[in-house]
């Protein structure tokens, strides 16, 4: 296989620099990969496990960050859905290559209200509506016919300009995190890793980790 490595040349990451507020420091970041041009910054790899504990992965798009944590959105009865129902414990990575950068998060994670999916699944494009309410998310199906079948159908129900409720299976999510790792690429690769740890509230404590 061809080396696909290169040299970093970003730039560096010191505690002088970074806020004391991890949230902050992440907003900043996320402007900085907007800046770039940074292909889908939004991206974000969500970790989960099983029952059994068995991990699995996969990218989810970030829909909103407070306090309160990292937002997203999809179907309660999917994989990932029933992954959390029996185990809130999970991950985050965002991967920004233009800028050398990634950030993770571990924390729990828990259900958003019902008012706030709705409000969401309301500003979502129409086809995104009809495909979130068509898909059984992570089931078995027979073929693409199947799915498109169950999209016409809903298409067809709702082929006016009222508005479509969320289905009772599709909501929000929000990990809350308790460690926030910043990841900086270095010339040499002596990254830089500084990780914020709640000691308790929102008080943080920061550390640097060897990369």
């Amino acid at each position: 296989m061809e080396d696909l490595r290169r040299e970093y040349e970003w730039g560096e990451l010191s505690e002088a620099d970074v806020l004391s507020d991890p949230l902050e420091q992440f907003r900043n970041w996320f402007d900085d990969a907007l800046d770039a041009e940074e292909p889908l910054p939004d991206a974000m790899t969500l970790a989960t496990v099983d029952a059994e504990g068995a991990p699995n992965g996969r990218i989810v798009v970030l829909r909103g960050v407070s306090e309160l944590g990292f937002a997203f959105y999809t179907s309660y009865e999917s994989a990932k859905g029933r992954e959390l129902s029996a185990c809130a414990d999970a991950a985050l990575v965002f991967h920004w290559k233009t800028c050398e950068r990634q950030v993770r998060l571990r924390g729990k994670v828990e259900r958003l209200s019902r008012e706030a999916g709705e409000t969401y699944f309301a500003g979502r494009p129409r086809d995104s509506q009809i495909a979130a309410t068509a898909s059984p998310q992570s089931s078995i199906v027979s073929d693409r016919a199947e799915l498109e079948a169950r999209f016409e159908e809903i298409a067809q129900r709702h082929d006016d300009d009222k508005p479509m409720a969320a289905p009772e299976t599709w909501g929000g999510y929000r990990l809350k995190p308790d460690t926030i790792e910043f990841w900086q690429g270095r010339v040499g690769r002596l990254h830089d890793r500084l990780r914020y740890v709640r000691t308790d509230g929102d008080n943080w404590r920061l550390e640097r980790l060897a990369p």
